[in-house]
């Protein structure tokens, strides 16, 4: 069986950082998989997930809980049985519900191939200080579902969302231990505790978006000779606009920074080849995190998302002045 665990968290919790934390100190005799879903269609976590060493499979378009799951099984499927991995880290989109996915965790068809451990969920507790995220069903729902939350970004907390944590522990998790972690570093061992919060989830609240079904499962990929393309998805009152190179574009530096740095939306998260190697780019809000990446992925990728309609043409334009290569 392989040791299973779902780790959700709202948009710019640091979710991807944990796992790439988690996985960077597994133990060296394990196989380990990652199940990956993103709400935008260019499947930026997997470029970053590329040089982790894990078995990866990417779902994108945020329909790893929707359609009946049947996106989420064909992937599940496909590393369960193929694959065969020790632990099996499941990441959902931001703006995903968990009910559906635990529901199909725990279905009577993958006991013998799960041991579904505990879930984490990642929490920015900057968080609790945004309407927007505490009004939303799904952020809500991942926190009543974790077993283990983890407070990330504590480097970023201040007295103000220090003290919205304490009292939404008091109101709403007392009894539940709340871990403190900065830049995702949680200790491994947290992943084989069991599952203790069994409480019955309600349902996610109306779940549209857009679907690309001409392409299955895989992220969006350049067709021959084409240099670059955008692709947008929405649903669930949140917009992404995404954007692929190929690989021999190359970006300005300073421009590419200040473009991700500047766009006016909450999210930028890409991997970019610049003048000097590669780039990994992740921006929540105003905090800008940059560093380097030693294995290249075979393109360029970047997606903006953003909680309304932006003027996504302008954006492109000057997107497109920044590169260095034509």
């Amino acid at each position: 069986m392989t040791k299973t665990n779902l780790i959700t968290g709202f948009l710019g919790s640091g979710k991807t950082t944990t796992i790439l934390h988690l996985l960077a100190n597994k133990p060296s005799n394990e196989k380990w998989a990652v199940l990956v879903n993103e709400f935008g269609e260019v499947g930026i976590d997997g470029a970053l997930l590329a040089d982790s060493g894990a078995l990866l499979k990417e779902i994108p378009g945020g329909c790893m809980c929707c359609v009946n799951g049947l996106p989420m099984q064909v992937g599940l499927n496909t590393l369960l049985r193929q694959a065969k991995p020790d632990r099996l880290l499941i990441e959902p989109t931001g703006l995903g519900h968990p009910k559906q996915i635990l529901d199909m965790l725990t279905a009577e068809v993958y006991q013998p191939w799960i041991d579904l451990k505990a879930t984490l969920c990642l929490l920015d507790a900057r968080q609790l200080l945004d309407e927007r995220a505490v009004n939303n069903d799904n952020f809500r729902d991942q926190l009543a579902a974790a077993d283990i939350i983890v407070a990330n970004k504590n480097d970023r907390a201040t007295d103000e969302s220090r003290r919205a944590l304490a009292d939404w522990q008091q109101q709403h998790a007392a009894g539940r231990e709340i871990i403190q972690a900065e830049k995702g570093k949680i200790d491994v061992a947290l992943l084989d505790n069991l599952r203790q919060n069994l409480r019955e989830l309600p349902g996610s609240a109306e779940h549209s978006h857009s679907h690309a079904a001409r392409r299955g499962l895989a992220a969006l990929s350049l067709p021959a000779h084409q240099r670059w393309r955008r692709s947008i998805n929405s649903g669930q009152g949140y917009v992404a606009c995404g954007w692929i190179f190929d690989a021999d574009t190359v970006f300005d530096t300073v421009g590419i920074l200040e473009w991700a740095r500047l766009a006016p939306v909450g999210r930028v998260k890409g991997v970019l080849r610049i003048a000097e190697g590669l780039v990994r780019i992740n921006r929540q809000g105003d905090d800008l995190h940059i560093e380097t990446q030693s294995v290249a992925p075979p393109d360029s990728r970047i997606e903006l998302i953003n909680s309304e309609e932006t003027d996504w043409n302008s954006l492109q334009s000057t997107l497109l002045k920044l590169r260095l290569s034509l």
